[in-house]
């Protein structure tokens, strides 16, 4: 399955737990706050699409597919350890 990175910006406080729920059903990490990298099922318009009915219209959403080989480095993520694994496991350098 391809590699993907989705980000938001979510413009005011409200609850998101839908959008946690469903990020960590499809097993994704988070390395920080508002971004997450999973392999997954689909193109980044599907994607987004399913993220989107997650958030508020006023959110904003970003969803990029990762290519391997490719070159990552990072500091001070959100659990290291697993952020480092998946990095490493899925965007080779």
């Amino acid at each position: 399955m391809p590699a993907y990175v989705i980000s938001y910006d979510l413009r005011k406080a409200r609850n998101y737990d839908g959008l946690l729920k469903l990020l960590r059903s499809w097993n994704c990490v988070s390395p920080l706050e508002s971004l997450w990298v999973g392999n997954l099922k689909g193109d980044c318009g599907a994607i987004r699409d399913l993220v989107q009915q997650q958030i508020d219209a006023d959110d904003g959403l970003l969803v990029i597919e990762l290519k391997s080989p490719g070159d990552w480095a990072f500091h001070k993520p959100n659990n290291e350890a697993l952020s480092r694994a998946w990095l490493k496991a899925n965007i080779h350098q």
